[in-house]
């Protein structure tokens, strides 16, 4: 791939399209797909991405913060945004403005955005979020839901839309957490609706539960891993899925020189050379969003050929032995993410896990979206 920038953050649209409608072949009839955005679409560009995912057909999307759905409506996005996380009160007339849909879970904070919407002559549309044992945020579950669910639902500029949950050991099925959150869940959705609270729309599941909790999928799933290809399960359930990585990343080499044995390499010498090496330097670092835990421990790709990563990796810049391949020279492209370098690998190599590393990746890294 030919490289203009220092470095670039290549995402492959074609391989999201794909990644889509393998989610949505393992899904019920009729339950839709809530594409999370958070995070900046978990560093892939909320809006680079936002028309592939309406193009394939979904119009729910989700994030953390008031924030990340103003961008995404700034970028054209027209389809509903729920908000995943806490809306403080001085934000909440954002919610508002942008036209977005909240979660609701303390009564006072309810009351604070009803008063807005009422003030606005406007009925805001917003979400219950129960909490079933991640402890985070939400209303408990079961007969303790009712005294704070009923007193949302009297509030007469605020619409009940649904209600959700979120697992906390999704990917850990031996542990049966996720079988017992789900029942709470269920068991206070008919509380709630026993009560005379409508909730039009229940959604638990994320990626980890569409794959290994089917039962799991109610009227919709929010998913992201999934479509972007980041591994979120042991490999063999998620490799029988086909499911591609989204995101590669490249740069090009530098610098090449040749050092004698005993040659410390980068701040503090942690790497010293036991024979004569050809060194070469890759201008990325940990500012970009390549993990400084993979130094000493990471691998680049270059002209085909796996070259470890040598010393610390600094702010700005990484070094790699490349004696092993031939007539590496400036301006060869150095493969970080791709060419059989996954992010699952890199994941391994370093510690760090798939979503880290991929939302690590920085605002100096450009991101360019190609069809195929």
């Amino acid at each position: 791939m030919e490289m203009k920038e220092r470095t670039a953050a290549f995402v492959h649209l074609d391989r999201l399209a794909a990644n889509v409608e393998k989610t949505r072949a393992l899904l019920p009839a009729g339950t839709e797909i809530v594409a999370v955005l958070k995070a900046d679409a978990y560093g892939l560009g909320a809006a680079g991405i936002w028309p592939t995912l309406h193009g394939c057909g979904i119009r729910k999307f989700a994030v953390a913060y008031w924030q990340e759905g103003a961008a995404l409506r700034k970028a054209g996005l027209e389809d509903e945004i729920y908000l995943l996380a806490d809306v403080w009160d001085d934000e909440l007339p954002m919610v508002l403005e942008h036209r977005l849909t909240p979660a609701v879970f303390d009564p006072g904070t309810a009351a604070r955005l009803n008063g807005l919407a009422r003030a606005a002559g406007v009925v805001q549309p917003v979400q219950l979020k129960i909490d079933t044992g991640m402890h985070r945020i939400g209303l408990p579950w079961g007969q303790n839901a009712l005294p704070g669910a009923r007193r949302i639902a009297a509030m007469k500029n605020l619409r009940i839309e649904g209600a959700f949950t979120h697992f906390a050991k999704a990917d850990d099925p031996a542990s049966g957490e996720t079988e017992r959150q789900m029942d709470r869940f269920l068991r206070t959705a008919e509380a709630i609706r026993a009560a005379g609270i409508g909730l039009p729309m229940l959604h638990a599941a994320n990626s980890a539960a569409v794959i290994l909790h089917p039962g799991t999928a109610l009227d919709a799933v929010r998913v992201g891993d999934m479509l972007y290809g980041l591994i979120t399960v042991d490999d063999g359930p998620w490799d029988a899925l086909g499911l591609e990585e989204v995101l590669t990343w490249s740069a090009h080499v530098s610098f090449v020189k040749t050092v004698p044995a005993g040659t410390p390499i980068g701040y503090g010498g942690t790497y010293v050379t036991e024979r004569e090496t050809v060194v070469a330097t890759i201008p990325v670092g940990y500012a970009d969003g390549y993990s400084r835990r993979l130094s000493n421990r990471g691998r680049v790709i270059v002209r085909g050929k796996e070259a470890p990563v040598i010393g610390r990796v600094c702010m700005d810049q990484f070094m790699a032995d490349v004696t092993a391949i031939p007539g590496v020279c400036r301006g060869d492209e150095a493969v970080l993410l791709g060419d059989g370098m996954t992010i699952r690998r890199m994941s391994e190599l370093s510690g760090v896990s798939v979503d880290e590393l991929a939302c690590g990746l920085t605002a100096r890294v450009p991101r360019i979206y190609m069809s195929n």
